[in-house]
């Protein structure tokens, strides 16, 4: 069994696959000042808590934004069944042909998520990553990785419209009502998640001019669910995009 460790701004995102079937995927909480020990057994819990041995896992993957936890991960990881994990970065085979100006400075999750939607959608593919940032990227017909947009994501957007402003609430991240709210809260909630998903819609036909052609279209992300329905374009929410990359790399590495 693999276990993959996606280390993200805001959560951290445990899954274990067998082959390519998903048995697990499970959220914590991303703290730095978290040591080794502590993740270990959050790690060996949450593997038992789903019916999953340690002993069970034969390969492990790290996929992180967050340098200074990804040293206690690897760590937790090596002490928790003597595994080496490989932590995606340069250097590793990933089938990937980047394009961006300078490939060594594309963040880990989104050389995974382009990854697994250049292997798992039909190419040209707009992949959307909606999480603390939100990330829009392209995959044009050949499968190569072209570039994209990042934006403030959607929990970012709740809590800077309270820490910058003296009288607007912090505003759970709940389905809004009408577009047009009649209180703050509603306003707030409608003009963040209706506002993204309709910078989604406008993003997507931008990209779809550029590239020439329709794309197919894949979100993941932990806000995917709840903007997603709101957009106009027909897209798939996949939430293991990001891990599925991660299986992949590892199934070109190990």
């Amino acid at each position: 069994m693999l276990l993959t460790l996606d280390v993200g701004n805001t959560n951290i995102v445990m899954s274990v696959f067998e082959g390519e079937k998903s048995l697990l995927e499970s959220r914590i909480d991303t703290n730095p000042a978290r040591m080794s020990d502590q993740y270990i057994v959050m790690f060996d819990s949450l593997l038992r808590l789903n019916g999953v041995s340690r002993g069970d896992i034969t390969g492990s993957v790290i996929s992180s934004v967050v340098p200074p936890v990804t040293r206690q991960i690897s760590l937790a990881v090596k002490r928790l069944n003597g595994i080496e994990p490989l932590i995606v970065g340069p250097g590793l085979k990933s089938g990937l042909n980047i394009k961006i100006d300078n490939p060594a400075e594309l963040a880990a999750d989104l050389a995974c998520g382009a990854i697994a939607a250049k292997n798992l959608y039909k190419n040209p593919c707009i992949a959307i990553d909606l999480g603390t940032a939100t990330k829009v990227l392209a995959i044009d017909k050949t499968g190569a990785l072209l570039g994209g947009v990042i934006a403030p994501g959607v929990g970012v957007s709740f809590k800077s419209m309270s820490d910058t402003t003296a009288l607007l609430p912090l505003v759970s991240v709940e389905e809004p009502g009408a577009v047009i709210g009649s209180n703050t809260i509603d306003c707030i909630r409608g003009g963040i998640i209706y506002g993204t998903a309709c910078m989604l819609d406008g993003l997507i036909e931008r990209f779809e001019s550029q590239l020439g052609e329709k794309c197919s279209l894949v979100a993941t992300g932990g806000f995917s669910e709840v903007i997603v329905p709101h957009c106009k374009h027909d897209i798939l929410v996949n939430k293991r995009l990001v891990s599925e990359g991660m299986r992949i790399i590892y199934e070109k590495n190990r």
